[in-house]
This record gives C-alpha cells, sequence and structure tokens, in this order.
C-alpha cells in the first residue's frame, strides 16, 4: 500500500507537489465507537454547570446537636440542617460537572481516526507558512476558494506563524488552531483540515 499523499499549497491557493504523510496517522483504522467516545468527552468537558445548589455540609449553621440522644421523646437528631429540615441542605444536587473520562490511548486512536478520514476523502491540506509574508484575510479567503473543499475548515499553525493565524481568523467557518489544541471533536466537526509543514509534526506526534 502506497504511504498517504497530501498537496502542499501556497499563499495563492496553488499546489507545489503532493507531501507524504505519516502512514500511521493517515492510513489508520477508523473506529466510530472511538469517535464517538472521544467527542462526547471533549463536549463534556466545555460544558459549565452554572446551577449552584448547597448540600447539607455547605449550609450555614446546624453545628450542634439540638437535643441529647436519648429520654426526650423525639426522633434522635445530629444537627438542623439535614434535607428534612427547614433550612437544611438539598438531598438530591443537580450535577455540575459532566466529565467523561477517556484514556490517553483512546485519545489518540480517535485522532488517527479522524485524520484518515480527512486523508482518504481528500479534504486534508499541508500549507506551506512562509508563503505569508504579513497577515491578509483576503489571500487566506482567496487560498480557500482555490482550493475548492467545503467549509467548515480547521486551520492548524504554529504559535510563530502568526501571519498565518491572522490571515485566517477572522473567515466565516474557519477555526484556527494549535497543533497542542486540536481537539477530536474539531476534526470530525470539520469539512475540511488545513495543516501547515511546521505544524504536521506536531500534529503527526500527537497522534501517534
Amino acid at each position: 500500500m502506497a504511504a498517504p499523499k497530501a498537496p502542499l499549497l501556497d499563499a495563492a491557493g496553488k499546489k507545489a507537489k503532493d507531501v507524504t504523510i505519516e502512514e500511521s496517522v493517515f492510513a489508520a483504522e477508523v473506529k466510530p465507537h472511538v469517535l464517538h467516545e472521544t467527542v462526547r468527552a471533549e463536549q463534556s468537558a466545555d460544558r459549565s454547570g452554572t446551577r449552584g445548589v448547597k448540600s447539607r455540609g455547605l449550609v450555614s449553621g446546624g453545628r450542634s446537636k439540638p437535643w441529647r440522644q436519648k429520654g426526650t421523646g423525639r426522633a434522635r437528631a445530629g444537627g438542623t440542617r439535614a434535607p428534612h429540615w427547614t433550612g437544611g441542605g438539598a438531598a438530591f444536587q443537580p450535577r455540575t460537572e459532566f466529565e467523561v473520562k477517556v484514556n490517553r490511548k483512546t485519545r489518540r486512536s480517535a485522532l488517527r481516526g479522524a485524520l484518515s478520514l480527512h486523508a482518504a476523502n481528500g479534504t486534508f491540506g499541508v500549507l506551506d507558512g512562509s508563503t505569508f509574508d504579513e497577515p491578509s484575510t483576503r489571500q487566506a479567503a482567496d487560498l480557500l476558494a482555490k482550493w475548492g473543499k467545503e467549509a467548515p475548515v480547521v486551520v492548524v499553525a504554529t504559535d510563530a506563524e502568526q501571519s498565518v493565524i491572522k490571515s485566517f481568523r477572522n473567515l466565516d467557518r474557519v477555526v484556527v488552531t494549535a497543533p497542542g489544541e486540536l481537539e477530536v471533536s474539531a476534526v470530525v466537526w470539520a469539512r475540511s483540515v488545513l495543516v501547515t509543514q511546521d505544524a504536521l509534526e506536531a500534529v503527526q506526534g500527537r497522534a501517534s
């Protein structure tokens, strides 16, 4: 089986040549259940719990025992902030944490699968970031138009490639991210993925 390749694009959107990309990352087995599990975990991590309900441990007061244990004829009580007391804490608080645990091996497998789908469908490209001498949103828009791939597009660039980042970040339906922050959910959501040459090695290292 031939090693997978991707077009190398310059700032004008022209294909200079085809570059060989790592087979273990871009020709890996796609496991739908692993993709689903990882995307669900990432989306759950982005949720913020905005509801605040106090448990009996958070309600003020009620530290002392209201009456002695025996001899009063009343039910024993250890405090006045139990859920069945007026002013007590809530018995079953709504969840404010939605974390779903996915181990590192599974995340990497999911990222390989998502990238492999783009490579197989011809929606993965490599950008020569050095051809962007200065930030130009119009130039970035023309590049995507000449490339001819569907939006939304995820662009991966290193922090040093500020001209590339500033050129693409204001475009509609284009998300710019760093290699270390690339998430599986973003790759699955995107119809096309464009990675700079400098960021390609880091992306392959993150997935392998």
